[in-house]
């Protein structure tokens, strides 16, 4: 029997990590490495300790620990594969890993931390490191590099077609950094952010007795409603209040409250 995690195991502080800004206004795509932004859990590798973003530490198997590089950071996403989040979220979740599961599972690196040179320096060594490891669940993430802003764009609808969320850019010249910077960028046709629950209204027709929406609030304070993007099952036992969600919205008004914001996911904490 499958034990489900309530908390996963405890590990250190939560590890300083390169964050990603949103791409706004222009911006040469020549200067940049481009790659598909997974829908995985960032996990980062110290050489001893598969751990989340949270810097608690990934009930990953044995085997799955065993075959990541001694001595070597690495930071990247455990990915299941396009539109298998959910089914991700649970695997790495449970305290007492399941072998089936986990074996389908990859961990696909972007960076080395604290590694010298140049982004450029550090993509060949990424892929240097993955090839001498001759470990199957161990993966570079695909870098490629896009002339201009049509070739982006068309790259950009290429990738959601096909199910993918959206592209990361990371400039070629940049060292290793941590904290938010825009060396590292997001492109993808909707936003995401996260917010806390504050409230639950009812819903009204077919939807008395569940959930009608949820009120939020950013990081700056401001609230609004989220009601569409919920399942039945979702609006039947709500994220509770306090706790925090993603939600995925167009734009911002004058007031810079999310438009068309709709419910993507619980924010796990991993």
């Amino acid at each position: 029997m499958l034990v489900l995690a309530v908390t996963p195991a405890v590990g250190t502080a939560a590890p300083l990590l390169l964050l990603a800004e949103t791409l706004k206004g222009a911006v040469a795509p020549a200067d940049y490495w481009v790659s598909e932004k997974l829908d995985g859990v960032r996990a980062l590798w110290d050489g001893k300790v598969l751990r989340f973003r949270s810097g608690n530490v990934v009930p990953a198997p044995d085997w799955f620990v065993a075959g990541l590089p001694r001595q070597h950071s690495l930071d990247g996403e455990l990915w299941l594969g396009r539109g298998r989040f959910e089914a991700l979220s649970a695997t790495v979740r449970r305290l007492q890993p399941d072998d089936e599961a986990w074996r389908q599972v990859r961990y696909m690196v972007f960076e080395l931390p604290g590694a010298p040179g140049d982004f450029t320096a550090r993509v060949e060594a990424i892929r240097l490191l993955v090839e001498r490891s001759g470990t199957p669940w161990l993966q570079a993430v695909e870098q490629f590099r896009i002339a201009d802003r049509p070739a982006l764009q068309t790259r950009l609808e290429e990738v959601v077609r096909e199910g993918g969320e959206g592209l990361m850019l990371h400039r070629a010249d940049a060292p290793y950094l941590t904290g938010r910077s825009d060396v590292l960028l997001k492109l993808k046709p909707q936003q995401d952010a996260e917010a806390i629950v504050v409230a639950h209204l009812p819903g009204k027709g077919r939807l008395t007795g569940l959930l009608g929406a949820l009120v939020v609030e950013t990081p700056e304070g401001r609230r609004f409603r989220i009601g569409t993007g919920f399942t039945d099952a979702e609006r039947r036992s709500p994220p509770p209040v306090g706790s925090q969600i993603t939600y995925r919205y167009r734009q911002l008004t004058r007031d810079g409250v999310p438009r068309f914001a709709s419910f993507l996911r619980p924010r796990e904490a991993f």
